[in-house]
């Protein structure tokens, strides 16, 4: 069975809009777009490397998929992610009847949580979701997602769009690895764990036993 992961770029507040340009999605009137660049360095470009490095088919959303195809396919062959990414298979979730020019493309039509959902019954890499805020709602919503790797930026952007939004369904998760940057990004990965576990810090309303215990000291001093 195949898993959905989830690697995402967040605020500290949870907005994941446009982190890479400013005109990559000014959609809503977003204004900051490009806030990772000025925090990138070393450690934070080897944590996206072992994301890359494994074995994995990417997973779309539209939107997602036209901005990627319109600019990894023009990279330089020496580009190692450009490599990577032009040579897997890219499953876009899409309402859209236009043909998918990327190589590789495989589009996914109709209700996009049902084929995902058959995505994972069958065997084959990890299905790697980028971007795509509109699929993450989604499949958050029907729990397809079984791994995040968050980059959270020291910074608050307000208004964006975000990485957990109304439809998400509550679900416990596990830290499972954890890192920081030198430039304050904290690099983490999160797997699920099972429901929302809850409890009480209440004091506990004393048994019979307890009473009778309580009332036989008063009683004896």
């Amino acid at each position: 069975m195949r898993k959905v992961v989830t690697a995402a770029f967040v605020s500290l507040d949870g907005v994941m809009q446009a982190p890479g340009g400013p005109e990559e999605d000014p959609t809503g009137g977003f204004t900051l777009g490009g806030w990772l660049v000025p925090h990138w360095d070393d450690v934070t470009g080897q944590a996206i490397g072992e994301t890359f490095g494994a074995p994995f088919d990417l997973l779309l959303g539209r939107k997602t998929y036209e901005i990627f195809a319109a600019h990894w396919p023009n990279v330089g062959a020496d580009d190692p992610i450009g490599k990577v990414f032009n040579r897997v298979t890219k499953y876009v979730a899409t309402r859209s009847a236009a043909p998918l020019a990327w190589q590789n493309s495989v589009a996914l039509r109709g209700d996009a949580a049902q084929a995902v959902a058959e995505l994972k019954r069958h065997n084959g890499p990890t299905l790697l979701l980028q971007g795509s805020t509109d699929l993450i709602q989604t499949l958050l919503a029907h729990d397809l997602i079984d791994e995040f790797r968050l980059l959270t930026f020291p910074i608050v952007l307000g208004p964006g769009k975000r990485l957990f939004g109304r439809g998400a369904i509550p679900a416990g998760l596990k830290l499972v690895d954890s890192k920081v940057s030198t430039t304050g990004v904290v690099i983490s990965r999160y797997v699920r764990s099972g429901e929302v576990t809850t409890g009480s810090f209440a004091l506990a309303e004393p048994t019979e036993a307890e009473l009778a215990r309580r009332e036989r000291m008063k009683q004896e001093g």
